[in-house]
Parts: structure tokens; sequence; C-alpha cells
């Protein structure tokens, strides 16, 4: 099958979006699919490499790195046309979204696309606030999935947001897979201490947060939490990894809490460093509520980190509280949850291998034969709509192959 997945943000941008893309990408191809990836360029210039497509772009104003496509015809999307794709997976709902509907239209193919923002938490960005209300900001969002011929999200969470939205297309619940063994690997003692050192981090317990610093992601509620934490506590630090918009106000809360020594901010971090920093903590801590799915949260699961995070929908069946980390809804919440980890080393252990256990579910393998399920699945109603008799037989031969090799992986 041939795939082409688009989206706005790309490398060397890092974002949740983009390592949803790469991960999905990477299984695509290792099933046996040709893939290619339309985005837009970092600059002006329009290249590709490899598989990756990089249309010619300029900054928008409205929030840190977004861009938007060129206004005139582009050559790479020619190229695109010419190599007739099957269908096409969209990834984000701008620029790239509106030349996948283009592109779509001219080839007669299906256009599928995974919801992976709440765009209402981040309505304060553009002007303030000021141009799009939330509910203009709903009534686009259905318009705009309505069009398509199909809806991935991440979480029950989302896909209940949409229906309340009014988006009536079909629906697929898959989570967003991760390279377990990325974060599964060990750093070395040398390595570990090596940063502790660098981040002067001297015996004592460590709470992790990583992602993106900015206000949607309500760290300013943790530091406060963790004030009251290490009033009672000398023996612990938070460590804050990631760069963002927000980073300056942090840090000058933590000045005025008189946390300077004991919450550390590392700034931005290369991507393939990420991992070797869950291993630095005994817990993840988040306050977030704009999560999609969070992805972090599988990533320090991944890494055999207990998580503890605000209650919300998207965590369901994710974190357990007692098994593989704890929720909460207050301040007294998040102290009892953190103190209880910290204060026991069996209890700890415990979390710890079942957060591995439970970060298993959410691997890219499993995550790529979901989604190709639902290709499968699109072709064939996109097919039957448009009353193509020999390809509605063909894709049901490949359901009833399905079935069969179930059947026989059950009698094994």
């Amino acid at each position: 099958m041939k795939i082409l997945l688009t989206t706005d943000t790309f490398y060397p941008m890092v974002n949740g979006v983009v390592i949803s893309t790469e991960n999905l990408y990477k299984q695509l191809k290792s099933l046996g699919n040709e893939v290619k990836i339309l985005t837009l360029s970092p600059s002006d210039e329009e290249k590709v490499d490899g598989d990756v497509y990089y249309l010619k772009s300029f900054g928008v104003n409205i929030y840190p790195n977004v861009r938007a496509k060129s206004f005139f015809h582009n050559k790479l999307i020619k190229m695109i046309i010419e190599w007739k794709p099957d269908i096409i997976h969209s990834q984000t709902e701008f620029s790239t979204m509106f030349v996948s509907k283009k592109i779509a239209k001219k080839l007669e193919i299906p256009h599928i696309h995974t919801y992976h923002t709440m765009y209402e938490d981040y309505l304060k960005y553009v002007f303030n606030g000021k141009l799009i209300s939330k509910d203009m900001s709903i009534k686009l969002t259905r318009i705009l999935l309505n069009s398509l011929d199909g809806i991935v999200v991440p979480t029950e969470k989302v896909e209940n947001v949409l229906q309340k939205y009014g988006v009536n297309k079909n629906m697929y619940v898959i989570p967003t897979g991760i390279e377990l063994n990325k974060f599964k690997s060990k750093i070395t003692n040398e390595e570990k201490e090596a940063l502790l050192e660098k981040l002067n981090i001297n015996n004592s317990k460590v709470l992790v947060y990583i992602g993106r610093i900015a206000e949607e992601k309500n760290i300013e509620e943790i530091i406060k939490f963790f004030n009251k934490v290490q009033s009672e506590n000398k023996n612990i630090n938070l460590l804050i990894v990631g760069g963002g918009p927000y980073v300056e106000k942090l840090t000058n809360l933590a000045r005025e809490l008189n946390l300077d020594g004991k919450v550390k901010f590392t700034g931005m971090v290369k991507p393939d460093e990420v991992c070797k920093y869950y291993q630095l903590g005994n817990a993840f801590v988040t306050s977030s509520t704009s999560e999609t799915q969070g992805l972090t949260y599988i990533e320090a699961l991944a890494s055999g980190l207990p998580v503890v995070c605000r209650y919300d929908p998207c965590v369901e069946n994710l974190i357990i509280d007692g098994e593989n980390g704890f929720t909460f809804k207050d301040e007294d919440g998040f102290i009892n949850a953190v103190n209880s980890i910290l204060s026991n080393e069996a209890q700890l252990k415990e979390l710890s291998i079942n957060a591995c256990k439970k970060a298993e579910e959410y691997s890219t393998e499993t995550f790529g034969e979901n989604i190709l399920e639902v290709y499968g699945d699109t072709l064939f109603n996109f097919n039957f709509i448009k009353r193509k008799p020999y390809d509605i037989a063909a894709y049901k031969l490949i359901g009833y192959a399905k079935k069969l090799k179930s059947l026989y992986k059950e009698t094994l």
C-alpha cells in the first residue's frame, strides 16, 4: 500500500506529533508499505530528504515555531500526485491538511486524520485569545473533521469531546505507540552520576517532569505542591526538563519560593538524550489536563517510573492508583502520593515493575498494526461509496484472510 503522511511539524522540531508521525512512518514501512511524509520546511528552503518532502513555508507569529505553506503551486505536491498514494493520513489541522484534501480530491482517494490536539486549551496563544472564541473553534473543528473519511483519536476522552462537538465521521480509538526499547535501555552508573553532577543533584530523591514548558501544562501547580513536600523532606529535588515560553515565569516562581537549589531547569534537551533524564527520577510528576493521551506518561512508565498526575479522563486505564502510580485532585493528594512512593522502597520497586508492564501495551508494533487495519476499513468504506466492485471484493478477501489468520493463531 502507498501511504502519504502529512504534518505541519516534523524534524528538526520535536513534539508529540513529530514523534507519533515518525513512529508511525517506521512501523508502516516495516510492515511492507511504501510511505512518504509531506511536511513544512523549517525555512524557505524546499527539499526532499529520503521519504520526507519539505514544502516551502514562512513563519506565522501566533504561536512559537508555527509555520504555513507558501502560497503558490509547488512541484513537490505534483511529485506526490504522480506517485499516486492509496490513502492520506494527516496529523495536523492547518497547511498540510488542506494540501492533503487537494491531493485526495485530485486522486479520488480517502483522507483520514489523527486529532492530536485539544485546541480549546491553546486559544490564548492566538492574539491573546481575542481572535477565535471557544465556540468558533468547536464549529471550525466540526466542519473540518466532518469533511474527511475517518478520524483517529488516541483516547476515549478525545472521542467523547469530538462527539459533543458534532463530529459524526467514523472514529477509531488507537493509542499512539512509542519506541519502548529506547526508554527501557538503562544508562550506565557513570552516565547517571555525570548528569546528576552536572545538574548539582547529590544524594537525593528526584521528581521529574519532562515536556513542553508552557502555561497549559500547569507546571506552576507542581512547583507549589513540591514546595510543601520539600518543606517536610529536604532530601528531594524537582527536575524540569524541556523548553518553552513559560520557563522564565517558572524560574521566577521557584526563586520567590526559595527553591533555587531544589528546582532544576535543564532547558531544551536533544531528542536522543531525553530518555536518559527519565532515569534520573524516582517518579514522574505532572498537573497537565490538556493532554489528548500523554506520551510522556507512557515514556515514563517504559522507563520504570511511577507516574503521579492530576486526574484526567485521558489517563483512564493508563495510570492505575497504587499499581503503576497515583492520580490526584488536589494538593493533599499530590503530597500523599509522593510521600507514599518515596518513603517505601518495596512499593517503589513494585510500582516500577508494573509501570514497565503497562507500557508494553503501547508499543509501536501494536500501533502500526492497528492503524493499518483502519486504512483497510477506510478504503473498503470509501470504495463501497464509490461503487468499485473489484476493490470491494479485494478488501473483503483481505478481511477474510485476517480472520483465518486469527483463528489459526488461536488453535496453536
